[in-house]
């Protein structure tokens, strides 16, 4: 999700280019071209960013943030470890 803040304007302009470098992706997968390839998803990662959907958090619900730590050391830890085997 972009963040709501911000202004329609600048989240269109966003979506537009967000748009414009996925479509880069795919001719330059189609090209075989791995340095366009690799600009492209540059530009998708850029484009996400500025709208929210990527980095920082734009909201703040007050919940601690569990990314990045092993369900095992989080609250979640009874549910992880009731969990199958991985095969």
């Amino acid at each position: 999700m972009s963040d709501p803040a911000l202004p329609a304007e600048r989240r269109e302009q966003l979506v537009a280019e967000l748009m414009t470098a996925r479509r880069a992706v795919g001719a330059a997968r189609k090209t075989s071209d791995p340095v366009a390839e690799a600009q492209a998803r540059a530009a998708v990662d850029a484009a996400k960013i500025a709208l929210g959907e990527r980095g920082p958090p734009w909201w703040d619900d007050g919940a601690p943030d569990y990314n990045r730590r092993l369900a095992r050391n989080t609250p979640y830890a009874d549910w992880h470890a009731a969990l199958p085997p991985a095969k």
